[in-house]
């Protein structure tokens, strides 16, 4: 997993709230077992006509929305089926953060185990970007993991939160295997130190 410290990039905004698993990637394409292919699907029934042709004013198929890292949604980002393929085909597509002022807990774990940090800020933070938005679609931000800041784009620092398991593993690229692994020595003393309690008799 790529490691997350900072991130300065331009923002996508879909100023919609409750965007479910399926709106993100359809059911209809999650018969595969892999990530391959799974960006081209992100958000199908929004970004293609019912042709297959591209929709040109969808944000995702406009330049800007080529470049962007950042993604910024409207409240309960995330929501539906636990379906792993969402996190999968954003990442894909090159998304590495989320901003909204809710994520679903399943996608927001799912998000987390798959590189993507889902950045939670105030409602009333989410509302001024979104309407900004409106005016000016050239917007850019900053995030900092470390010091778990989100730069908004008229300059303003605004802390979000992460617990300290998830953020260890973004800051070092590593996935949940990747951290006991690191501690493998220190698992092992305490097994030499601590005898088994229980022992198995087998008798005929």
């Amino acid at each position: 997993m790529e490691k997350f410290t900072t991130l300065a990039s331009p923002i996508v905004v879909l100023p919609i709230a409750n965007i479910d698993t399926d709106q993100i990637i359809p059911a209809r394409f999650l018969k595969v077992t892999d990530k391959n292919g799974l960006a081209d699907n992100l958000f199908y029934d929004w970004r293609y006509d019912s042709q297959g042709q591209a929709i040109a004013a969808f944000i995702l198929n406009r330049p800007e929305g080529k470049r962007a890292q950042i993604l910024v949604a409207g409240d309960n980002f995330g929501c539906g089926s636990s379906r792993e393929h969402a996190p999968w085909a954003l990442r894909g597509y090159g998304f590495r953060a989320v901003v909204s002022s809710s994520f679903a807990d399943i996608f927001r774990n799912n998000a987390l185990k798959n590189g993507i940090l889902p950045v939670i800020i105030p409602a009333a933070d989410l509302s001024r970007l979104l309407e900004r938005w409106q005016t000016d679609q050239d917007l850019e931000m900053n995030i900092d993991l470390e010091t778990q800041q989100l730069t908004l784009p008229c300059g303003r620092k605004v802390e979000f939160p992460i617990d300290g398991f998830n953020k260890i593993c973004l800051l070092q690229g590593i996935d949940t295997l990747g951290y006991l692994l690191q501690r493998s020595n220190a698992i092992d003393a305490y097994e030499s130190a601590h005898p088994a309690r229980v022992q198995t008799t087998v008798t005929d």
